[in-house]
């Protein structure tokens, strides 16, 4: 992703100005989404990281929270080897999307989630957040694809055969 913004410049962030396209629902995206974007030992998976985040950005329905900018910081300078400093510019990129600041109701309902499903505190603290945001669509590859909880569906935008709703999404 950082070269892919690169080549962009400031083109990359122009578009995130606009409105919201009624076609795209509001979408949560989970770091691991955001790592894929630069890492490249997975061509397949990183294009389709890219494209993601780059539609969803430039029609303003892309969502993340301070949770997942310091999980994909963390993770892209540890697992990727991506240079802190361009990884503090893409932070900054990905805080022109909409950033959920979880709350101390955020960090109960969250822990009433994994009280009630067994899901891991900080996944259902994403889907906590997810919700608050009104999203539809929680994109991540280490949840429960095609869970839905109060109207968020988790969908693993990587997984065989895709989810009807990525596929809508995708025009596909």
């Amino acid at each position: 992703m950082a070269t892919a913004i690169a080549g962009r410049g400031k083109a990359a962030s122009a578009p995130l100005a606009g409105k919201p396209q009624p076609t795209l629902p509001r979408t949560f995206l989970d770091s691991n989404i955001l790592v894929y974007a630069d890492d490249s030992a997975d061509p397949v998976k990183q294009a389709r990281a890219v494209a993601l985040i780059l539609q969803h950005g430039q029609n303003r329905t892309a969502v993340v929270s301070l949770q997942v900018l310091g999980e994909y910081f963390f993770a892209v300078t540890r697992k990727v080897h991506l240079d802190p400093g361009i990884a503090r510019s893409q932070v900054e990129f990905y805080s022109l999307f909409q950033v959920v600041e979880p709350k101390i109701a955020d960090v109960l309902g969250a822990i009433d989630i994994h009280r009630l499903y067994g899901t891991s505190y900080w996944d259902s603290l994403i889907l906590r957040c997810a919700k608050q945001a009104n999203c539809r669509l929680l994109l991540s590859e280490d949840m429960q694809d095609g869970f839905i909880w109060r109207g968020v569906t988790i969908v693993n935008p990587f997984s065989r055969p895709t989810h009807p709703l990525l596929d809508a999404l995708l025009g596909q």
